[in-house]
């Protein structure tokens, strides 16, 4: 398992940094980790018997993170009209099918699908866009998977207290701890390679690391949450010791849009 996890974190690692700096390459991954996020998450959906419009969610979702990309905008608040008519046209279409009896959940999960998945994960176009985009989207990756690999190796080696056996049974509190005390190594260390500016001083880059330590948290949780109600180990098998798309991107959908918050905040000022 851990070989399989390596050869995949290094194949991860290539690619992502050929993302960075080559823009077609960037948002063609992009599309790709959206489609295949929805498409996981549809699936885990209608494992669990609840019917979803996963081609119509497909659809809008990857217009979504293609629409900020080329910077098109049909009004100022173009993404909540986007989301209105998204709406709409569900309801429409559950109007026209034969079968009502679950269409509250039809439509729920769908629309849910397109925010958590293609939303949420959209953020990470927003940071490219900024100023030093590729540095801020490297230090942001960066983070967030050096968070990710700390809890597993120090779970793994000194784990022996559950954080939640509810939800996640192989998730210790000293992963946890680890996992936050990687955050803040990997946020001073992104120092070397972020613009040189006063929102990255070492205060405000130990405060940065221990924030999207603890989201990074957040969003693993959040998916073990949605897999085991689905009754599901893995959302798929894409990646060798790491397993499917959401598995792979559950992180980055919480700390990308806190991140860009927070910078697109500071550099406004």
């Amino acid at each position: 398992m851990l070989t399989h996890r390596l050869i995949s974190t290094i194949a991860l690692v290539t690619i992502t940094i050929l993302a960075l700096f080559y823009n077609p390459f960037f948002i063609l991954l992009i599309l790709l980790l959206t489609f295949g996020g929805l498409y996981e998450f549809f699936s885990l959906v209608e494992k669990k018997g609840v019917p979803v419009y996963k081609y119509f969610g497909t659809i809008v979702g990857l217009i979504i993170p293609l629409s900020i990309f080329y910077r098109f905008e049909l009004t100022k608040g173009w993404e909540l009209l986007f989301i209105v008519i998204g709406l709409i046209s569900l309801f429409v279409l559950q109007i026209v099918k034969k079968d009502n009896s679950q269409a509250l959940f039809s439509i729920s999960a769908t629309i849910f699908g397109i925010l958590y998945i293609s939303w949420l994960f959209s953020f990470m176009v927003k940071i490219r866009l900024l100023p030093h985009g590729a540095a801020l989207l490297g230090a942001l990756i960066f983070i967030t998977k050096v968070t990710d690999i700390g809890a597993y190796l120090i779970g793994t080696r000194f784990g022996k207290h559950i954080l939640l056996p509810k939800i996640s049974p192989k998730k210790s509190i000293e992963g946890s701890i680890g996992g936050l005390f990687f955050a803040v190594l990997a946020a001073l260390a992104s120092k070397s390679f972020l613009p040189d500016i006063a929102v990255f001083s070492y205060i405000n880059l130990i405060f940065i690391g221990f924030s999207l330590g603890i989201v990074t948290h957040l969003g693993d949780l959040s998916e073990s949450l949605i897999k085991r109600d689905c009754l599901a180990k893995d959302s798929s098998y894409v990646f060798p010791g790491i397993g499917g798309v959401m598995d792979l991107i559950d992180s980055l959908l919480f700390t990308a849009p806190v991140f860009y918050f927070y910078i697109y905040r500071v550099l406004s000022q």
